[in-house]
C-alpha cells in the first residue's frame, strides 16, 4: 500500500517525536529526585523503605543501602521501622525501614549530589533501586 505524501510525512514526524520523547525520558532518571540540606552533626529521614505485594511485606530481612557516589561527610543508614506504603494506598503499616542521612565533620560548605542504591531481599528474589539527590552540607 502506498501512502500519500502528507500521511507519510505525519507518520515520519510522529516516529521522530516518539524517538526524541523516549530519549528524554531515559535521561530523566539521572536528574536529582530531591534535596538534602544538613548542618554538620544533623540527621534527616530521606525516605521510607518497603517492598510489598498486595499490601503485605515480602521483604526478607532489612534492606541495605550502598552509596555509589557522594561526599564522604555524608552517611546513609537504614533503621527497622513499621512504615505505611502510601504510594500503593495500603491501609496498614508493614515491616520496613527508614533511610536516614547524616552529615559529619563538615569543614566547609559542600554542594554535591549523592547517588545510592537500596538492595532488597524479597520472597521474589533480590531487587535493587537507585536514587539521586542534590546535597547541600554546611559546617
Amino acid at each position: 500500500m502506498r501512502l500519500s505524501g502528507s500521511v507519510s510525512s505525519v507518520i515520519r514526524t510522529f516516529t521522530v517525536t516518539m524517538c526524541v520523547a523516549g530519549l528524554s525520558v531515559g535521561t530523566a532518571h539521572a536528574q536529582a529526585e530531591g534535596n538534602i540540606a544538613l548542618k554538620s552533626g544533623e540527621s534527616a529521614v530521606v525516605q521510607t523503605l518497603w517492598y510489598v505485594s498486595q499490601c503485605r511485606s515480602i521483604m526478607i530481612g532489612m534492606p541495605e543501602v550502598e552509596i555509589l557516589e557522594g561526599p564522604p561527610e555524608l552517611t546513609l543508614s537504614v533503621a527497622p521501622d513499621k512504615v505505611l506504603p502510601r504510594r500503593l494506598n495500603c491501609p496498614n503499616k508493614v515491616e520496613g525501614g527508614t533511610l536516614t542521612a547524616t552529615a559529619k565533620d563538615v569543614k566547609e560548605p559542600i554542594h554535591s549530589q549523592v547517588t545510592y542504591r537500596v538492595k532488597y531481599k524479597t520472597k521474589d528474589g533480590d531487587r535493587q533501586v537507585s536514587h539521586v539527590y542534590k546535597v547541600e552540607l554546611f559546617p
